[in-house]
């Protein structure tokens, strides 16, 4: 049995090809103002590493905020039900996920079957979000990938007081020109992000164990800073978390088709 999973966020678009409930393939590209082609592109990146072509996909799902824009899918679900089905396909004792992605962050509680029982999510303000990192990187002259690093060399206890993306890039700009150094300013971002994705988590209850997907948790620094704000442990998944919308999608067409099968 041969499915597929296509997650299409705002900035990146993923997919995962799984055959009998294993992982042979997946894919990531920066998505582009169509999600539709988005999907399409990364779709046949993953066919290519697979060695497929479309026609041996026997169900696809898609994800994402674009889901409804993709025209080879078999049948739409949303980001927080996928990204938590591929957390519990991960880690069996994962409760609660926090997933940050482009342009928003949730949170939900979810039970043994990666079900989700309540959830919460911001998408109104960037502060919370991998926009605001991005920002902030670029503020910095930073590669986004190395801001999860750089913290660890931070001396000073610095903090952010703006939580609006255009004065708080602002604020790390006058850092900056004041002298601070790099790394201090990297994690009182950390920190100041961490608390508003913190602030949402503890509104639904979030409960141990708690993973972190989504393309911002592969900033550790990130993760480090949201563990202390919660005071809890946050778990990583063993899969490459920015893939694990589209992992839940593939997973989720996994057991329609064996429900078919089995009807």
């Amino acid at each position: 049995m041969i499915v597929a999973g296509v997650d299409v966020g705002s900035l990146t678009a993923k997919a995962v090809i799984m055959k009998d409930n294993e992982i042979i393939a997946s894919a990531v590209l920066r998505a582009n103002p169509s999600p539709g082609q988005s999907a399409r592109e990364v779709m046949d990146m993953a066919l290519a590493q697979a060695g497929l072509s479309q026609g041996d996909i026997e169900f696809t799902v898609g994800t994402g905020y674009g889901r409804k824009q993709i025209d080879f899918v078999n049948l739409v679900e949303s980001e927080i039900a996928c990204h938590a089905r591929g957390a519990v396909w991960n880690m069996p004792s994962v409760r609660s996920i926090i997933d940050i992605g482009g342009q928003d962050a949730k949170a939900a509680r979810i039970d043994e079957n990666g079900n989700v029982e309540r959830y919460g999510y911001n998408d109104k303000c960037a502060s919370g979000t991998g926009r605001f990192l991005e920002v902030m990187a670029e503020a910095l002259d930073v590669p986004m990938e190395d801001m999860g690093d750089l913290d660890l060399q931070a001396t000073e206890d610095l903090s952010i007081s703006n939580q609006c993306v255009v004065f708080a890039e602002t604020e790390v700009i006058s850092l900056v020109n004041k002298g601070y150094e790099v790394p201090d300013i990297a994690k009182a971002l950390h920190k100041a992000m961490a608390g508003r994705v913190a602030a949402l988590a503890k509104g639904i209850g979030v409960e141990e164990d708690i993973a972190f997907t989504g393309g911002v948790a592969k900033n550790k620094g990130l993760g480090r800073a949201l563990a202390n704000a919660l005071n809890m442990d946050l778990k990583f998944l063993d899969t490459d978390p920015q893939t694990n919308g589209a992992l839940g999608a593939a997973l989720m067409a996994s057991q329609v088709m064996a429900e078919k099968k089995s009807a």
